[in-house]
This record gives C-alpha cells, structure tokens and sequence, in this order.
C-alpha cells in the first residue's frame, strides 16, 4: 500500500502493527482480506518471504461483502456489482513479486444500488431458488437476502417475517449472515421496524439476531448487530453499538460478551483459537452518535482506532493488532484465507489486467 495518498507525502506510513502480527500470520498460515467502503478499496495483508508485512490494495467503489469458499475464489460486492476474482496461478506455482495467489476479476454482475452488506456462497435452493453454488448476500437497501440473476437485477430470496414491503427503502438494516455449511442459518439487524429509516431510532437497543429457518430472535436488545459467526459450537457476533464480541450458546441462548472492541466493530473471521475482529472509528452523525459505545470508550479512556485486532476467544484477550493510521476510518469485512502466504489482486486499471491471459483448453 502506497504511503500516503496526499502529494506532499506528510502523512507517513499508512499502517502500523504489533511486533508480533506477521509473525502470527506465518504461525497460523494465513493471511487476511479486508473491505472499506468509506475509502472504496478491498486490502490483501500477507507476508513476504523474508517475514516482512506485505500489503495491496485495489480500488472498488463502494466495497463492503467479502467471501471466499476455498481460497482460490474470492467474491466482493461494490456500490453497484458483485465481482468474482479467481486466482490464475497454477499450483505450487509463484507470481514474479512471490504471490502464491493472483485473484483476477473474472465476472461482475450488475445489481444496482441494493445496498449488499455481507455475503457468502450457498445453495439458493434452500428458499427455492435455483439449486447450486451461488453467491447469497444482504441487501439492507430492500431487506432481504438475495442472489444473482439471469434477468434481473438480483433475486430476491428471503425476508424477515415483519417485512411487509418488496419495494426498496432500508427499514430494519439487514446486514449481516452466518453460514451453517451451504445453509443459511442467522442474520444479524439494527431492529424490526417496518418503516423505511425506521432503525435510526432503534440503534441503542433494538438489535437481533434471528433465526433464519424458524425466523425467530435468538438474541435481541442489541445495538447495531452485526457479522454472526456460527463457529467451534457457538454462534458470534458483534455488538457493535456496545463495543462488544459476543457468543451465543446453542442449546440455553445465554449471551456471553468474551471481548471489547475499541472501535465500531464489523466483520468478523476465526482461524483455529483466535478471532480478527475488524473495527471502525465511529462516524460523527446521526447514526453513529449517541451509541453505548461512545460511553463505553468514555469511562475506560480508550480512543477508538480504526484496523483489525486478533482475540484469543478462551480468553478474550487481544494477542495482536493492525492499524490504519490515516486516509483508511472505517472497515466493513474481515476475510481469512487458510493456507495463503502472499495474496495479491489485479486491478481494473493497468498493463497487468490487459497482458494477462491464462487459456484453459478443451
């Protein structure tokens, strides 16, 4: 990553990290990808072959939704278009710059502006669609969880019971969805108002998570929800409004807040013991002030940051940090490739879209 962007170049390094961070990405065997919608860009964080930190990023307008089923295909949704990027390296084989994964932008379907919040690849089928492998996202815009189409815009598949409307207009902000396999099973909301803008005034406390398939709250008095997580027998998410990480047991439904975010926290990965939770410094309006974060940050004299922090979740302790210390205030997505060193993406722009060409015979 450049820099600084500014012309005078007085910002300095873009990010800094913990002693440790990189060391704990070759331990884990992993490297991250991240979105940001407010500087309209997705970040590939590796490591070099002499351990150093290697970062990239490329420009997509508007990027939130991040998944990848098996490493070498990576989806991210933009303002307006769910990309798929596929990796055109052989395997075993490496890029000059020593990638071991070159994500290409292979397709882009077109959806307009409906708002895609999280996604993942799944089975339509599961609410009557198509049968397949299909990306399924959020789209807070028209409070449902859909996938592409060969006609239209999108597809609409799934919406919580009190959504009475199919027109578009954000009435309880959809925005966050957890896998079981190839089942959707949990989504995340800032509350179940069926009034266009009706959230906004159910931040603090009118959260839930719902049970997709019984469409019933496993949790609610929430506040701002988001990124649920079904993963080592628990169901997480992030209690963003309260600066939390937070686990649901299955069987008894008690919450348990396992640790604090410094930040406005939204995306949401795991990766044997431990958690990368991304996080946002919060905005100053309407939407973001006046959340039990700001007391939170308040009485233990914590200024938010914006990056990413690693958790131990047995003892919720943060091991690791990643910050962006300017130009970069909010994340939306954390993503975490297994068994990746050095990812890299090809851009829209440039030679290297252009010259590079992999042919797959008949």
């Amino acid at each position: 990553m450049p820099a600084d962007p500014s012309p005078n170049g007085a910002k300095g390094p873009i990010l800094q990290h913990s002693a440790g961070f990189p060391a704990w990405l070759e331990q884990q065997n992993c490297s991250l990808v991240l979105s940001t919608y407010q500087a309209g860009r997705i970040i590939v964080i590796g490591r070099k072959d002499n351990g150093a930190l290697h970062a990239q990023e490329r420009l997509i307008d508007g990027c939130k939704g991040l998944c990848s089923p098996d490493g070498h295909t990576l989806w991210a949704s933009g303002s307006h278009t769910v990309w798929r990027f596929q990796n055109t390296l052989a395997p075993d084989q490496l890029a000059k710059t020593g990638a071991d994964r070159v994500f290409t932008p292979l397709e882009g379907r077109v959806t307009g502006n409906i708002d895609i919040h999280e996604m993942a690849l799944g089975d339509p089928g599961q609410f009557g669609g198509a049968s397949g492998n299909a990306p399924l996202f959020v789209s807070s815009a028209f409070n449902c969880l859909g996938t592409i189409s060969q006609t239209a815009s999108f597809q609409a598949l799934w919406r919580p019971p009190f959504i009475t409307s199919r027109e578009g207009g954000d009435r309880c902000h959809l925005n966050g969805l957890a896998m079981d396999g190839k089942r959707a099973a949990y989504v995340s909301m800032t509350s179940t108002a069926d009034t266009v803008d009706g959230w906004r005034e159910r931040r603090r406390d009118g959260g839930v998570i719902m049970d997709m398939e019984t469409t019933r709250p496993v949790c609610d008095g929430l506040s701002m929800p988001h990124s649920p997580r079904l993963y080592d027998g628990s169901l997480w998410f992030l209690n963003s409004g309260q600066g939390q990480m937070c686990k649901i047991d299955p069987v008894t439904e008690t919450k348990t807040a396992v640790a604090r975010c410094p930040g406005f926290a939204r995306g949401l990965a795991f990766i044997g013991r431990y958690a990368a939770i991304g996080l946002s410094k919060p905005r100053r309006n309407a939407v973001f002030e006046g959340l039990p974060l700001d007391e939170v940050l308040a009485e233990t004299d914590t200024k938010p940051v914006c990056g990413v922090q690693i958790v131990d979740i047995d003892t919720g302790n943060v091991v690791h940090w990643l910050r962006f210390v300017h130009t970069i205030e909010e994340l939306f997505d954390v993503l975490i490739l297994p068994g990746v060193r050095q990812p890299e993406i090809i851009g829209f722009q440039g030679d290297a879209i252009g010259s590079l060409v992999v042919v797959s015979e008949v």
